[in-house]
């Protein structure tokens, strides 16, 4: 390519139930496009067969629309970015043999990508700014919980990280214990603005360093309604904002106490969420909250780069690409690929 212009990548994301694909030309997003899998609904989870079979139908008009709305032609792409792992393992290969297929038949790189890092480094995205390095990430999702010392792209410590369910995954379980639609977590946001989050006592464990554990507390929802509803059938629908917004300020607590304990320790004041929970309005007024009280820098990413989405892949390969970062055809996904800190480590991988 030219040094007169910047890499126009392809991402491609399908680690779990959305397929989807974008085109960017440096730091600006050209197209970002994602296709929803709504039958998941109908089970109030993933079925991981279901979701790998979805992929399979849309990768190739998902791509073709990506390249469309941003007015590119496949010949033009100077790199394929796609979602190494973690993940679902049906699903990660669907998207990752389709952008390798992809890339290969085109002569360009295809390039592996965390899709943690993904999520952190959405940042870099236009709107921005991007985050002044070293800054502090909080990541949390469906999947996970982390707390993560950035100190440069390819340069990620894990600080702390959820020892049993992550946060996301907290609020869908006690979305369906309250018969809530799947998935839960964007409605028991939206029900706690109408509710009184003190109406429920729910304690807030904390694990030693930075780590969480949030099992606990969806056992506490479930003694509660249980001995609730003993005395009252009516009780979960009769309270249900008033659960909703206690069980969120609980979890909410629990997530900011170890980043700001990060904070103190490490005097880095520049800090961002990334990973769908980040699209939680509580957690967002949260870090706003905590920019004017605490002097923080925060970087709270639009709503298009929270959840999962191939714009986050495509910033990745960009920055990998530009410093000569290559994969292979033989690079298998992982569905527990770990947390890595450097790119070296991926290259031993």
């Amino acid at each position: 390519m030219s040094e007169n212009k910047d890499w126009l990548i392809l991402g491609i994301e399908s680690s779990c139930d959305d397929t989807s694909a974008a085109v960017i030309c440096g730091p600006r997003v050209l197209s970002n496009v994602v296709a929803n899998q709504t039958l998941h609904a109908e089970v109030g989870g993933v079925v991981p067969e279901w979701a790998s079979r979805a992929h399979l139908a849309k990768i190739q008009p998902v791509v073709q629309a990506a390249l469309d709305k941003a007015q590119v032609q496949a010949e033009e792409l100077d790199a394929v970015a796609y979602t190494l792992g973690p993940g679902l393992q049906g699903s990660l290969h669907v998207g990752a043999s389709f952008a390798k297929a992809y890339a290969f038949a085109r002569g360009i790189p295809a390039i592996p990508v965390h899709h943690m890092r993904a999520h952190i480094l959405a940042h870099v995205l236009e709107p921005g700014p991007a985050p002044a390095y070293p800054f502090l990430c909080l990541t949390v999702s469906g999947g996970h919980t982390q707390l993560v010392r950035v100190d440069a792209h390819n340069d990620m410590e894990v600080l702390g990280q959820t020892l049993d369910d992550a946060a996301g995954e907290a609020f869908d379980k006690v979305a369906k214990l309250i018969g809530l639609p799947y998935p839960g977590g964007p409605v028991v946001d939206r029900l706690s603005k109408e509710g009184n989050p003190e109406a429920f006592a729910f304690s807030r464990p904390r694990m030693q360093g930075y780590d969480w554990s949030f099992s606990g507390l969806k056992t506490q929802v479930l003694h509660v309604l249980q001995k609730e509803q003993a005395k009252d059938q009516a009780f979960v629908q009769q309270n249900q904002e008033d659960i909703c917004a206690s069980v969120q300020a609980a979890i909410l607590d629990m997530l900011m106490a170890p980043l700001r304990q990060a904070v103190q320790d490490t005097g880095i004041t520049e800090v961002a969420i990334a990973g769908g929970v980040s699209a939680n309005s509580g957690l967002r007024s949260r870090l706003q909250a905590a920019a004017k009280e605490e002097d923080w820098t925060v970087h709270i990413p639009p709503m298009a780069h929270c959840t999962d989405n191939a714009a986050m892949i495509a910033a990745v390969g960009w920055l990998d690409a530009k410093e000569g970062r290559r994969g292979h055809l033989g690079d298998a996904p992982s569905p527990r690929l770990p947390q890595l800190k450097s790119l070296a480590e991926l290259a031993a991988t």
